[in-house]
């Protein structure tokens, strides 16, 4: 049985490392969009921004803000599985 990472290899050239660094931009993005969504969470919760912005004191942003750190999160945790995983 030939291994995934042969094949991707073979097929795409991508090498074992890539997979690690795929993994470490996976993770530093997933943080960046789960402080971006508590910052919209938080906006629309009247907590933190100026008060001029449409996202004060909206409803729908404090539930797009949930949904937006639910999809960093999401990255974060694939980040890391990449990482552990190429790391066997």
């Amino acid at each position: 049985m030939v291994k995934l990472s042969i094949l991707f290899t073979l097929f795409i050239g991508i090498k074992n490392r890539d997979f690690v660094k795929g993994g470490k931009l996976l993770v530093a993005t997933g943080i960046v969009i789960m402080i971006f969504g508590a910052v919209f969470h938080l906006q629309g919760q009247s907590i933190v921004g100026p008060e001029s912005s449409f996202m004060y004191s909206n409803p729908d942003w404090i539930t797009y803000g949930i949904q937006i750190i639910v999809i960093g999160i999401t990255l974060l945790f694939a980040g890391i599985s990449i990482s552990r995983i190429k790391r066997k």
